[in-house]
């Protein structure tokens, strides 16, 4: 017997058995036409050796990880195009699990650990995907345009101690494929220093207190963006590792970025501990760390302090209204921000009894500080998020007033610049409103919400080559956000770049698969994730999201909305039509006007669509791909 290291590959087919019950002479084809035409091809090519094959399964051995894993991901994005055009219950789709490790050579087989935790690893990849060892992932380092997600310690069957487990990220926007998306966002990506700020650990020993450690995460987050020579990763994103253990050089390669902030914050009585450290995401060197002991009422020139030392120890220069910015207190008030911190972390939840709350705290904040433009701005995007979801109290004025009010208290404040934009959008002065939004987007130059905000009122007004571009910023800087993803991939395809929809499309599927296993109660990433399935061709999956969206919240507004689009794409017609004659209800004027979407191309000519347009006070008439333009703006 001969004894060595090899990395293993180890791939079966997904629901064989169903597959072969269903039609066995056909899956039979079809497989050995996979294997011939392009599995073999690939480990050829890769200079790898089939083992053994074992009916739908396959053991292959290569000279190194770097082989494997290029192997490995060549067969599922190639496997991804062959698949296309069919069926989704047809499709043959493999599971690939790659370790490396010691083996034992007999004859022309292969037995060992080695093997056997490959074969493991391989059981609890997802279809369609690569999962390796932390074996492997060590090794690969930054060999490749690839970036992973760690799962954790698995416990394997009859694989002892625990393996710790990573899915290869197909469709992870990775430096270069940000880079390809348009020159603006590679120029906007590449040209800044870049930081993620983890979410602080609450080490308070009191969960109540989550609340106020995010607040400050989020605020550090804030006034980092108001640096324009730094790129700061969202909320959006850096949140998804909340409670989670964080390996900061994974981090850095998964968000594009070279340094990490990560912190703890302990909060007692009245005193408040918060210790931080900034990180070289590269090679893991600790470049600073200090610890901040003090009163609470100290809270802000503790943040001023942390922002002023990263900013020291990357070597910025602050412009003088940066500088100002950043030492001007919010308030003097700590219950008032204790308030406003409670509505932050309810408006995140993103639903409307939450919002609710947080409006109900964004007033107390104001009560207690009348001069706090940051409540009054928390108040507009609560007054923003229950409008969109038609609640019957909320204006548009409503936004207005209390974005205008925050502006009059701090007329540097982004956050009030790019609602107050929002407002002026939906009173039909969009020039007005996209002056706002690059006034906001000057004085926070990596303020997710501004550019967010702007590629919203963009496609709503039909400007879609600027919603494309205020969209590419915003998966920049938020690149885990499946949203920004989908909605990308809608306005590429209205725009006739089809090749950049169907990749902006897979990405987004993906990160939607990965938000609804974690929030499976949250229906807006099945509603919105069903669409770009449609546009990949996979027809039984977008029916399955819609429905299940809609067993969510059928009677939540946008998803009434996004399953009528969802519907119509799939030439559901009634189906689409019931939605929206029910969402028509009690829509305002400056939503109303969605209907005019792509999305609707397929029902636009049917006469319940025209009387519904006619219903909410919009032109009929012909389909034009655009969205609509108010008669009284040239």
């Amino acid at each position: 017997m001969e004894r060595r290291l090899a990395a293993i590959l180890v791939a079966d087919v997904v629901g064989y058995s169903r597959l072969m019950g269903a039609n066995e002479a056909g899956t039979l084809t079809a497989l050995k036409a996979h294997r011939e035409e392009l599995v073999e091809a690939k480990i050829a090519e890769h200079r790898g050796r089939i083992v053994k094959l074992t009916g739908d399964g396959i053991l292959v051995e290569f000279p190194s990880v770097v082989n494997a894993v290029a192997c490995a991901t060549d067969i599922q994005r190639k496997m991804r195009e062959r698949n296309v055009d069919v069926p989704q219950d047809q499709r043959i789709e493999f599971r690939i699990g790659v370790n490396l490790g010691d083996i034992i050579v007999e004859e022309n087989d292969i037995y060992g650990d080695g093997v056997n935790v490959a074969a493991r690893i391989e059981g609890i990849a997802k279809p369609g995907g690569v999962a390796v060892s932390g074996t492997v992932r060590d090794h690969i380092g930054n060999k490749f345009d690839l970036a992973f997600e760690d799962r954790g310690e698995q416990t394997l069957k009859n694989i002892d101690p625990p393996v710790r487990v990573f899915d290869v990220m197909l469709d992870l926007p990775t430096s270069r494929r940000i880079a390809t998306l348009s020159s603006s966002s590679a120029t906007f990506a590449k040209a800044k220093l870049s930081i993620a700020v983890l979410p602080f650990a609450n080490m308070s020993g009191d969960p109540e207190q989550e609340y106020f450690v995010d607040g400050i995460t989020e605020d550090i987050i804030t006034d980092l963006s108001k640096v324009s020579a730094l790129s700061v990763i969202a909320r959006n994103s850096v949140f998804t590792y909340k409670g989670k253990h964080a390996d900061v050089q994974e981090v850095g390669r998964r968000f594009n970025v070279a340094y990490i902030l990560e912190g703890s914050v302990r909060k007692a009585g009245q005193r408040v501990r918060i210790n931080a450290q900034l990180i070289d995401a590269k090679d893991g060197t600790h470049l600073w760390a200090d610890r901040h002991d003090r009163d609470l009422t100290e809270i802000f020139s503790m943040q001023d302090e942390i922002t002023k030392k990263i900013v020291e120890q990357l070597k910025i220069n602050l412009l003088p209204h940066e500088k100002k910015a950043i030492e001007t207190a919010p308030t003097q008030n700590i219950d008032a921000y204790n308030y406003y911190l409670m509505g932050r972390h309810l408006y995140h939840l993103h639903t409307q009894q939450h919002v609710l709350l947080a409006q109900r705290m964004f007033r107390k904040a104001a009560e207690l500080d009348p001069s706090y433009a940051r409540a009054y701005a928390g108040l507009a995007d609560c007054a923003w998020f229950l409008y969109i979801n038609q609640h019957e109290d909320t204006t548009v004025n409503d936004i207005h007033v209390a974005s205008l009010k925050a502006l009059e208290l701090d007329p540097n404040l982004a956050e009030a610049h790019t609602s107050y934009g929002m407002a002026l959008h939906y009173k039909d002065r969009y020039p007005e409103a996209v002056a706002e939004f690059e006034r906001a987007i000057e004085l926070a130059p990596s303020l997710y919400e501004a550019y967010y905000f702007y590629c919203f009122a963009a496609r709503d007004r039909g400007d879609l080559e600027t919603s494309a571009r205020m969209d590419e910023h915003c998966v920049a800087l938020s690149p885990d956000d499946y949203k920004e993803w989908l909605i990308l991939s809608q306005t590429y395809a209205d725009l006739g770049r089809d090749e950049e929809a169907r990749r902006t499309a897979l990405i987004g599927v993906e990160r939607a698969e990965r938000a609804l296993a974690a929030h499976p109660d949250i229906p807006l990433a099945a509603s919105l994730g069903a669409g770009a399935l449609v546009r990949l061709g996979e027809r039984a999956r977008a029916l399955e999201w819609v429905s299940r969206a809609l067993t969510i919240a059928p009677d939540d507004p946008l998803t009434q909305f996004n399953a009528a689009c969802d519907y119509s794409l799939l030439g559901e017609s009634e189906q689409a039509l019931d939605l929206l004659q029910r969402w028509a209800v009690n829509a305002p004027q400056a939503t109303a006007r969605w209907l005019i979407d792509s999305d609707f191309k397929n029902v636009y000519d049917h006469p319940r669509f025209q009387a519904l347009l006619t219903q909410v006070g919009l032109p009929t008439g012909p389909f034009i791909q655009t969205r609509h333009r108010p008669e009284n703006e040239s």
